[in-house]
């Protein structure tokens, strides 16, 4: 029997041949996947918990980008993929960044001092370092007022800090207020100036302008759950507004050292245990990043970054509709992309929890037990001391010190972990420093760090106002 020879023509064909069935089980594939996300996002935007622009880029491909929802609360306007959107928290990456970039042309170290930058500040200026400012352990309090000038007005009256720098951690935007005016003062230029130039021109950011106010043709209008367009009220400035695709360019430069150094962004990932850091959360291992991911939230904009640099794949969704479903929704579709079950989410508890005990509170309470008892199959009860702890939070910014109490006294009566009860101690705490009875404060921050002695910044406050450790 002859052997078959066969030609290099031959060859050439069955190889193409391959590669082309390879590349359309691969186009197939990726076909599948963008159909699932589309289906999941088009069905949250038929229950109303997602309203916003999303793209899904794995290995350098898109593998989804599309506009869901209108372009405000009239609905008489599509939303669309070049719309601007506020991006909340996720801005507190770029005062980060801009801090790095001066660290890095010798401008500051990170273990400088404040009273260094700042002389006419007072005495306990010369105990926090900038390293402080940017994981939110420098001992600032919190701040409710909403103008640069009276944050600042209001941190030169500050006669002592909430405690010993570096012992506990405080979200307070005290903080992001110094960096930026750190930034202009060891520049010489406005905040805005120095990002325009050390961000966005040499990023090419075409569809990112500071400080656009959000009524602008260019911005996607954020609007309640009943369509009433929002009333932005917040005069603090320094605020990117900007397209999903210069968000993803931003962060793929960032996550890929193009910006600043991996030793710098290494450093810029320190957080306090429990806090975030200027990044949200970001991990390395063996000196490299391998995940990073950063929510943000303001006046009814919302928004989540979400990058796995193990598998390449980045998830970005911005909403002008919040409801705090972006983070399921982003669950769902790595669960998608790796061809995992997956739940879609449900209406959020908590968002319309805190309306109504804000208006009457009783009557939100008798709320919050009917849909316990009969609408699970409407609202999302998968972290219910979640919900519960985030009304009572957001009863505390308005001062109403009494009904978060009731709230988190409800929480503890949930089933929950030993570290969910130490922090609603925590916050329990927290409330009785607002109604300036510290002596109720010790004893509730006792009880957290007796719940979990591993509550790093229970222990910080607790030391603060002279209570055991």
């Amino acid at each position: 029997m002859k052997p078959i020879i066969i030609s290099q023509i031959m060859k050439n064909k069955i190889l193409l041949f391959l590669c082309l069935m390879l590349c359309a089980a691969g186009l197939h594939a990726q076909d599948y996947r963008s159909k699932k996300i589309d289906s999941l996002l088009k069905q949250a935007g038929q229950i109303g918990i997602f309203n916003g622009n999303a793209l899904v880029v794995q290995k350098g491909t898109t593998i989804y980008r599309n506009a869901i929802g209108f372009a405000d609360g009239s609905k008489t306007k599509k939303l669309q993929s070049h719309m601007l959107f506020d991006i909340g928290s996720i801005a507190k990456e770029f005062n980060g960044v801009c801090i790095m970039i001066l660290k890095e042309q010798g401008k500051l170290k990170l273990e400088d001092k404040l009273s260094l930058y700042f002389p006419e500040l007072p005495s306990w200026a010369s105990l926090i370092q900038i390293k402080q400012l940017l994981n939110y352990t420098s001992g600032l309090p919190s701040s409710s007022l909403n103008a640069d000038e009276e944050i600042l007005q209001e941190i030169k009256a500050l006669k002592t800090l909430a405690y010993e720098p570096g012992k506990a951690y405080i979200y307070s935007y005290s903080n992001v207020c110094l960096q930026k005016k750190l930034i202009e003062r060891i520049s010489g230029m406005s905040y805005n100036a120095f990002v325009q130039r050390n961000l966005i021109v040499p990023l090419k950011l075409k569809h990112t302008i500071m400080d656009l106010p959000t009524d602008d043709p260019q911005m996607a209008r954020a609007f309640n759950n009943s369509f009433v367009n929002e009333s932005y009220r917040q005069q603090t400035t320094g605020w990117p507004r900007l397209t999903i695709d210069d968000l993803y360019t931003f962060i793929t430069a960032l996550n890929s050292y193009k910006i600043i150094s991996k030793n710098s962004l290494e450093e810029l990932s320190q957080n306090f245990p429990e806090g975030e850091s200027s990044l949200g959360t970001a991990r390395f291992e063996n000196g490299s990043l391998v995940w990073h991911q950063h929510h943000g939230s303001n006046y009814n904009y919302e928004a989540l970054v979400s990058t796995d640099l193990k598998d390449d794949i980045s998830i970005i969704l911005m909403t002008s509709n919040q409801n705090f479903k972006v983070s399921q929704l982003t669950q769902a579709i790595f669960a998608i992309l790796r061809g995992q079950p997956y739940t879609a989410p449900k209406r959020s508890l908590y968002l319309d929890l805190r309306e109504k005990v804000l208006v009457n509170f009783d009557q939100g309470m008798d709320f919050y037990k009917d849909a316990r008892t009969n609408k699970k199959d409407i609202y999302d009860f998968s972290f219910e001391i979640g919900d519960l702890v985030n009304t009572g939070k957001y009863l505390m910014r308005r001062k109403l010190y009494d009904q978060s109490l009731r709230i988190f006294e409800t929480g503890l009566a949930l089933p929950i972990r030993n570290t969910d009860s130490s922090y609603v101690y925590q916050l329990m705490a927290e409330c009785y420093v607002g109604k300036n009875i510290p002596e109720q404060a010790r004893l509730y921050y006792q009880k957290a760090v007796d719940k979990d002695p591993g509550n790093q910044n229970a222990k910080g406050f607790l030391s603060g106002l002279g209570g055991k450790k």
